[in-house]
């Protein structure tokens, strides 16, 4: 019955729009616009219960889809592995296997090609602007254009940046730049040249925001917009949010507690000092906190807050140019974060000056579990972890002629390994099936097809997850976790509560025990291909 659901979608698809038309005055198939953000809590979008104004993705939303049980895999470099390749990271050698040189510094295998590649052979012309953090370069995996922004510790004046994989000159401090605008700028300059040269031909544009990664930093005239809105505080400010989330039905049937002792995920005492008295490194009670902590903390949040702000105008400003091709109603759109928000707190790059605005380019300032703990309302933890904060995303899904739904909610589990397999199936593609004459290994995806029509379903095996010891897996409603290589898995139901507060473990001890085989057995199957292929190896999958 599933597949029979998929094939009526596919067809009523081509009959509304073919994929080959005898006018071929546009592009046939669907053009492709993936969007990820950085560090962006669960709640932050106004669609997801938050405060900070985003119109523009509200209004994808509220013509589209959005999914509120998609997950990625709690870092950066991982999700964009497995979002570009549609494996998990550990598959592909991007997050930590032991005894292979992986994680960030790893080497994809051979076969383990990117998006851009597997769609370039049906027609489209590829684009990449903003955050990179995958192996190799952008033009050397698919992409014809990229502005690839490199320097992840400075919004106004970063010193490692390229363009079409050649290094471009340091940004100076006077030059009026800011990260967000310039890619946005940069992925606007590549859909010009493309309606003026390739208009007959699809495109692929992937737009990856490095906000509101820290340090954070914010031009002032956004901040300002937020100068007063978190002065109540963060527990004050999460209740808000859970309240708009239970209004949205999103979310869940619970509120989380909040780990009062929890810090962030790596300690770097010396880096607090320099962040001065007003710092804190705990999600304390508010009310603990002195005025001058209060005011101080604010800003910060404000800074944040001003960072989505701007991503959401520089969304309009590349929705704008899409709607000048006449391609909106053709163009699929996928907004989503890399993690949930993050708890970190450091001071990198050009170091921090307590005297400076919160926010300017001296500053180095990092959100911190207290408002990260608000950011990803109502889940526990934040990035790295494998609790629900760490590896929530929203996810909206916006196609006009390809979705009849509006504003609709999808509950189904979902993640980012899916999105490849979707994109495929909308476009006609598939993924390459041999290299040097052997089977390429076979994706773990699923592709979300199904879920854009009313009655349609996806159902994974099992979702899993390893980062920095970190384990979780979940198979329909139940899910394992644990914080830690050492830590004991702990069992939640999450169709009961995905605040994750209720520990069956003690009480299903034979239901941990299920799942952890299966987790296990996943692991040892990722590490076994994870080893195969290796750099300068000159054996072929065996």
């Amino acid at each position: 019955m599933k597949q029979l659901l998929q094939w009526v979608f596919l067809l009523s698809v081509w009959w509304i729009y073919p994929w080959e038309t005898a006018r071929g005055a546009e592009p046939t198939r669907p053009n492709i616009l993936i969007i990820v953000a950085d560090d962006m809590g669960y709640s932050d979008l106004g669609c997801y219960g938050g405060e900070i104004a985003t119109p523009n993705l509200d209004a994808l939303a509220k013509n589209g889809l959005r999914f509120t049980q998609f997950y990625n895999t709690a870092r950066c470099w991982p999700s964009r592995a497995a979002l570009l390749t549609g494996y998990y990271a550990q598959q592909v050698r991007r997050d930590t296997v032991p005894g292979v040189k992986s994680g960030g510094q790893g080497i994809r295998p051979p076969w383990a090609k990117l998006l851009p590649e597997m769609v370039k052979p049906l027609g489209y012309r590829t684009y990449h602007s903003g955050k990179w953090h995958v192996d190799g370069k952008p033009l050397k995996n698919g992409f014809d254009h990229s502005y690839s922004l490199n320097d992840h510790d400075r919004h106004f004046n970063p010193r490692q940046h390229t363009e079409d994989d050649k290094p471009l000159p340091p940004v100076k401090p006077e030059a009026g730049y800011y990260t967000t605008t310039a890619i946005a700028s940069h992925a606007i300059k590549c859909l010009k040249e493309h309606a003026e040269k390739y208009p007959n031909q699809p495109f692929l544009e992937y737009m990856a925001f490095t906000c509101p990664h820290f340090p954070v930093q914010a031009p002032a005239e956004d901040i300002a917009r937020y100068s007063k809105t978190y002065l109540s505080g963060w527990d004050a400010m999460r209740e808000a949010r859970w309240k708009r989330l239970q209004t949205l039905k999103i979310a869940g049937t619970a509120l989380s507690a909040v780990e009062r002792d929890l810090g962030p995920p790596y300690a770097f005492p010396d880096a607090i000092k320099k962040l001065g008295p007003n710092e804190v490194n705990r999600p304390l009670a508010w009310k603990e906190l002195t005025p001058t902590q209060r005011e101080f903390q604010a800003q910060k949040m404000a800074v944040h807050a001003a960072m989505v702000d701007r991503m959401d105008r520089e969304i309009g400003r590349v929705l704008a140019q899409v709607r000048a091709m006449d391609a909106l109603d053709n163009t699929i759109i996928f907004f989503l974060s890399d993690n949930g928000a993050s708890a970190e707190m450091m001071v990198r790059g050009d170091g921090h000056d307590p005297s400076a605005a919160p926010g300017s380019a001296a500053t180095f300032l990092s959100i911190g579990p207290g408002w990260s703990t608000m950011c990803n309302t109502p889940f526990r933890r934040h990035k790295t972890w494998v609790h629900e904060g760490g590896i929530s995303t929203p996810l909206i899904v916006h196609w006009p002629k390809g979705i009849a739904a509006r504003g609709e909610l999808r509950h189904t589990p979902g993640h980012v390994i899916d999105l490849v397999p979707t994109v495929l199936q909308v476009v006609g593609g598939k993924r390459p099936e041999k290299w040097e004459g052997k089977p390429v290994p076979p994706p773990p995806g699923m592709s979300l097809v199904p879920l854009f029509t009313r009655d349609g379903s996806v159902t994974h095996d099992s979702l899993w997850w390893l980062h920095e010891g970190n384990r979780a897996l979940r198979v329909g409603n139940w899910k394992i976790v644990a914080a830690g290589k050492e830590a004991p898995w702990e069992l939640y139901d999450l169709s009961a509560e995905r605040s994750e507060m209720k520990n069956l473990a003690s009480e299903k001890p034979e239901k941990v025990r299920e799942l952890a085989a299966i987790w296990t057995r996943q692991f040892n199957d990722y590490a076994t291909l994870a080893k195969q292929n290796l750099p300068g190896s000159a054996q072929p999958n065996k």
